[in-house]
């Protein structure tokens, strides 16, 4: 048997492209909400910040539009896409049907390694609910079920699930205004539930935790009423500007 290995030609690995690092500017700022729905922005300007040409920002305007994030239409401004409580739902039905199984296997998983790591990111938690810094505190929110999918021993499900709520989280930054606290508490719950390996009580929990902001979500639109798309609006489209 022949130690050659015939290959098919390979494409070399691609490093991301300028349009890659484009998108992925515009979508932090617009998840984060430094970009506010409902913000103008405009090719030139992007180009101009970011010392690029108009094409790369052309395509990531592109990708963003089709994700929803951004709404183009010619001859007009581009903005940046209102609030959809239908998509806010739609993602955070897929993160918690998925997070449920997760924290049911980090159950079966937990030792004491992880209940350190989670325990040391429940302190940070703190010093950010007590320093009233939302953005921190939203960072460690992400980092504390990040490390349950570690734990669990599946770890690509936070990437399945990072990819699938970015419009879940401009909604809860927008939460953070008010519930940092019963958040943190209920990570507390979740994280003792872990620790006795209860799993009937950690699925109880995260079901709960994940599904308090069809509580909430009138209270934030209310707060934030020019953030919101309204239920009837089409949806944004796809173009040129």
């Amino acid at each position: 048997m022949s130690d050659n290995l015939n290959l098919l030609p390979l494409d070399p690995i691609d490093r991301p492209s300028v349009a890659d690092q484009v998108f992925e500017k515009l979508h932090s700022q617009i998840v984060s909400l430094a970009l506010p729905p409902g913000a103008r922005i405009s090719e030139v300007e992007v180009a101009k910040a970011l010392g690029t040409s108009r094409q790369p920002v052309r395509d990531a305007f592109f990708r963003l539009s089709k994700l929803g994030f951004l709404e183009i239409r010619p001859q007009r401004a581009t903005t940046v896409s209102l609030i959809s409580i239908e998509k806010v739902m739609e993602a955070r039905f897929i993160r918690t049907a998925l997070e449920v199984e997760i924290v049911r296997h980090a159950c079966e998983a937990m030792d004491a390694a992880g209940l350190a790591r989670l325990q040391s990111n429940l302190e940070r938690q703190s010093d950010a609910v007590s320093a009233d810094d939302a953005r921190r505190f939203h960072k460690l929110d992400d980092a504390f079920h990040r490390e349950i999918c570690e734990i669990s021993g599946h770890p690509y499900a936070w990437q399945l699930i990072a990819e699938n709520k970015s419009h879940l989280d401009r909604a809860r930054l927008l939460s953070l205004a008010f519930n940092q606290g019963g958040t943190l508490r209920e990570h507390r719950g979740i994280y003792q539930a872990l620790m006795h390996r209860d799993s009937d009580s950690a699925v109880a929990l995260m079901r709960n935790h994940l599904t308090r902001l069809i509580d909430e979500i009138d209270r934030i639109r209310a707060e934030n009423e020019s953030y919101f798309a309204d239920p009837e609006d089409p949806a944004p489209s796809a173009g040129s500007s």
